[in-house]
Formats: C-alpha cells, structure tokens, sequence
C-alpha cells in the first residue's frame, strides 16, 4: 500500500481528504476539526516513509486558492466595520496579536526552540492557516538550498501540535469568564440594539395591514418611514377593487390594504402605527401582481445599489428579500447585489418574464467562475506576494503566496467591479474553491511533515510545544475579554466575536453564537477577521525573521 502511495501521488491527495474528512465530522464536546482534520490524517500517513509527500505544487496551489477567496468574502465586511468602532476593535486585535508575539518569543528561549518550531507555535496556538503557509512561503525563499526541506516540516510540526488546543482553550475561557462575570446576553443585546443593529436569528413574515389610522394618511410612505424609523418594506397595495405596487411617493387613504415585509417586532410597531391586522393576505392574490425568487447572475448587475437600478421606474418592480447563501435579508436601496444572490421580486405579472431577464436567473451561469477576472486577480496577488518590503535594519519581507493574494482580493472585493469587470463571485462558486484550496493545502503540508512530526513527539519535544501552545492561548484569550469587557466596556456578546474573529476560527464562532442567541457575535467576527489574518500572517514571518537573526 506505501509503495502504491509513492507512485501514486493523486491517490494519495484523495485517500488524505477522504480520511481527514471523516475525522473532522468526529465531535469531542460538542466540537469538531471539520477540515482542519485533513492536516492531521496527512500527518499520520506521511510518518510512514519518509517519501510518502504530496509534490509541492499542490499545496501551493491549494494556498492561493484558498486565501483569495477569503480576501474577496471579507473585503466588503471589513470596510464597512469602520462605520461604526471597527478601528477601536481592530487596534486591540492587533495590539493583542502582537503581544502573542512576545509570548512566543519568551516560549522559544526558555524551551531552546527552533525559530521554524516557534513560527509554527505561533500560528497553531492561534489556529490560523494562513500563518503557517506564510511561514512555509518565507522559509521556502530564505532557507538554504541545501535545508529548506527539513525547515518546511518544522512549523507544520509545531502548528499540528498547538492547534487542537487552540480551539478548546478558546471555548474553555468563554466558558469560564461569562458564568464568572454573570453575563445576561439577551439584556445586552437589547440594551445595545440600536447601536449595533442587532437582529435576533428570525424570519422575516408578510403582514396585510388595514389603514384604519387618520394620522397615517398626512404623508407619503417615505416620510413616515423616516418619522418612525421602520425597518420594513411596502409591497402590494390594495385601494378599492384596485391593486398596485406601494412607492416611496405613496400616501395611504382610510381604507387601503397593504402588504408589509420585515422582522416580528418591526411589523408590530407599523401596524400600530398604521391601524390593524387585516385577515386578506394580499401576497396570495398572484392574478394581476405576481412575484417570484430570480437567482442574480447578469455581471452588468451584480455590484450595484438598489437605487441605481431604478427597478420601479424600469418595471413597476420591488425587490422585497435577498437571499446570500443560508441568509435571507431585507433589502435597502443601498444594499448592493452581488453574483449568486436569490432575489424575491414583486411586478406586474405580465413585466415578471422581463425582470428576470433583466437579473439573468440562471443557475447555470452562476455554476461557471469568469476565468478573466479571477485569473487577473489572482496574478496581481502573486506579483504582490512577491514585492519584497523593506523593513528596519535593512530587512525585506514578502507577502508571499499567503498575503498577497489576500490583500488583493480585499481591495477587489471592495471595488466591486472596474468598469465590466465583476471581481467578486458567487457565494456557491467561493465556498467550493475556498474549501478545495483548503483541503489541497493541509493535505500537502501534512504529507511534507508527517515524518518530521513523528520523529519529533518521539524525541520528546511534543509536550513541551503542545503546554506552551495552551499557556498563549489561554493568556491571549484572557487578554482581550479583559481589556475588551472591563476597560473598553464592549459587549460581551460582540467581544465574544471579536475573540472568535482574532483567533479566525470558524468553531469559537460558532460556539458564541449559540451563547448569545443573536448575530453580535457575527458582527464581531466580520469587523475583526480580516485585518486579524493579515496581521498573523505578517507577525509569523516577522517573528521568524527576528528569531533567525538572534
């Protein structure tokens, strides 16, 4: 079977992921390692002959992959987190991070650690891949000739080693510090609701509200909107025998039917408002006004406002929700559609044939990545990684194949789109490449290090890597809900986000968000976790660089 494995390099990427795979759907205390499993069953097989190794492109490729398409979901996140205290919340990231170095440093003097060994410590104990493969990528460039292969396999071995705690001790001291400071998450979330827009995990409902109220039918739906801060949207409306489609210019008269789209709560406060329930559900009446889901796959589209598409003047058409991946949301006229968005809109049923061509609603096209755009993106993250920068001393450092396509992506995401070129992709398209660049990185580092991983734990070595992994975990985590929740008076809800964004570990997030009950964690994680990857990127190889040089 090794031999078959040696000269069989490709069977050797699938049996790695179809058995990392199984491993990561294993849960221990309500925690799984999901795909991060990949690593570790590449580690098991490559310790069985030193050549068993997937070739180097592999996971190289897997890497570019990967990051880029993280950098394109996080890009718009990320600007838009500095609206509201996103630089208050990233300093202390940062400031945390950076402290994590020092610790790191203290770690690999006392226990005489090889700088690769230290540089892997470092991005194990805060669970973040990319740091490895920033790692790897700067030792590849720097290392000698003659020892760069032995130096790729000792941050794998360290960051194998520090990972899975990684993960447990972050949940561990949630755990801990939230019975210890007696947190009530559902009076946080109210008392910060308006601060935060903090919406509770509901779906949004289709209410026919009856005007029965005088004071309602002194404005249009626009002022109104405004006067009572609705977070809701008008659809059909009904006045006489009449039905049509409610404006921002539409004044209600006694008697109107309309048709209102939102959360629970904000329904409640319109209907007061306007006048009461009515039991005739507007939404059912498909014979003059229709609506349908249209998937958005037109490029020419995608990376518009709302507003800018002038639906109500082009088609007498509302968009009333927005579905993106498992969200469903209400749109606004500044909400910007992107590929792979699933649209319900509401027009005339002879116009409906029309809209949807307008949006493309084809699955098949959003089934296909545009080859120029993703390629264009991809090289300028290369050439990127590949600037050197100069630092202090006379120093330069490379973004590598880790930073550099991230980076870029950002900046793309953020764009949008230059002129017909659309830079992002569909939500579908972006997981299944983020996820196969993932599995085809882990699989080939883990293959290149599982010798050198067994030899290590073997010599004695592992133990002293694995309790300074949990000691950097557990102080770094301890830092920032201190700092975060008695000096900053954060949240806890939102700071616990922001400790799952630092740590950039989809887990701890997931964890919080079953603490809280509601998407403050969401908004922690999204405000912090990119610049959190960036900077571990650029703090691994600048910790290696500085433990090389001493």
């Amino acid at each position: 079977m090794i031999q078959l494995l040696l000269d069989n390099p490709l069977l050797l990427l699938f049996v790695v992921a179809a058995i990392g795979y199984l491993l990561g759907r294993i849960k221990i205390g309500g925690s799984s390692l999901g795909v991060a499993a990949v690593l570790f069953a590449g580690l098991a097989i490559g310790s069985l002959h030193p050549d068993l190794k997937l070739p180097e492109l592999i996971y190289q490729l897997g890497l570019v992959l990967f990051v880029y398409t993280i950098g394109l979901s996080s890009g718009p996140g990320f600007v838009a987190s500095f609206q509201r205290k996103g630089l208050r919340d990233n300093l202390l990231v940062v400031g945390v991070l950076g402290f994590a170095v020092l610790l790191v440093i203290a770690a690999a003097y006392l226990l005489d650690l090889k700088p690769t060994l230290a540089a892997g410590l470092y991005a194990g104990s805060l669970t973040n891949t990319p740091a490895l493969a920033g790692v790897l990528d700067y030792v590849k460039v720097y290392a000698s000739p003659t020892l760069v292969e032995a130096m790729l396999a000792e941050p794998v071995v360290g960051y194998s080693i520090a990972y899975p705690m990684g993960v447990v001790a972050m949940i561990l001291v949630i755990q801990l510090l939230q019975r210890l400071w007696q947190i009530d998450y559902n009076v946080e979330a109210q008392r910060v609701k308006a601060a935060y827009d903090v919406t509770a995990n509901v779906r949004l409902q289709n209410h026919t509200i009856a005007v029965t109220q005088p004071a309602a039918t002194n404005a249009t739906i626009h002022t109104l909107r405004k006067q009572h801060d609705w977070d809701v949207l008008f659809g059909r409306l009904k006045r006489g025998d009449q039905l049509l489609l409610a404006t921002e210019e539409t004044c209600f008269q006694l008697g109107d039917l309309v048709s209102v789209v939102g959360a629970p709560e904000a329904l409640a406060q319109v209907q007061a408002s306007l006048g009461e329930l009515s039991h005739e559900q507007l939404e059912l009446d498909r014979s003059q006004i229709d609506y349908r889901r249209i998937f958005v796959s037109n490029p020419k589209v995608a990376g518009h406002r709302l507003r800018d598409l002038n639906l109500p003047q082009q088609f007498g058409a509302l968009v009333t929700r927005v579905r993106r991946g498992d969200i469903e949301f209400l749109p606004h006229g500044d909400t910007v559609l992107e590929l792979g968005d699933r649209i319900r809109v509401v027009t005339a049923r002879t116009r409906m044939d029309a809209v949807s061509g307008f949006f493309g609603d084809s699955y098949r096209a959003l089934s296909e990545i545009d080859v120029l755009t993703f390629s264009i993106g991809v090289a300028l993250g290369l050439l990127v990684g590949l600037t050197p920068l100069p630092l202090p001393g006379g120093l330069h450092l490379k973004l590598g194949l880790a930073g550099g396509p991230l980076i870029v992506a950002m900046l793309l995401a953020a764009l949008r789109r230059t002129g017909p070129l659309v830079w992002s992709m569909p939500y579908s398209s972006n997981l299944t490449l983020r996820q196969t660049g993932l599995i085809l990185f882990l699989a080939g580092v883990g293959t290149r290090a599982g010798y050198t991983f067994v030899t290590t734990i073997r010599g004695g070595g592992g133990l002293a890597i694995f309790g300074a992994g949990v000691v950097i975990t557990v102080v770094t985590s301890l830092l920032i809900l201190w700092i975060g929740y008695k000096l900053l008076k954060i949240p806890m809800g939102l700071l616990i986000g922001i400790l799952a964004g630092l740590q950039t570990q989809p887990a701890v997030l997931g964890y919080a968000l079953e603490q809280t009950g509601d998407d403050l964690p969401n908004i922690g994680y999204a405000t912090v976790y990119p610049i959190a990857m960036i900077s571990k990127i650029l703090f691994a190889q600048l910790l290696l660089t500085f433990l090389l040089s001493n």
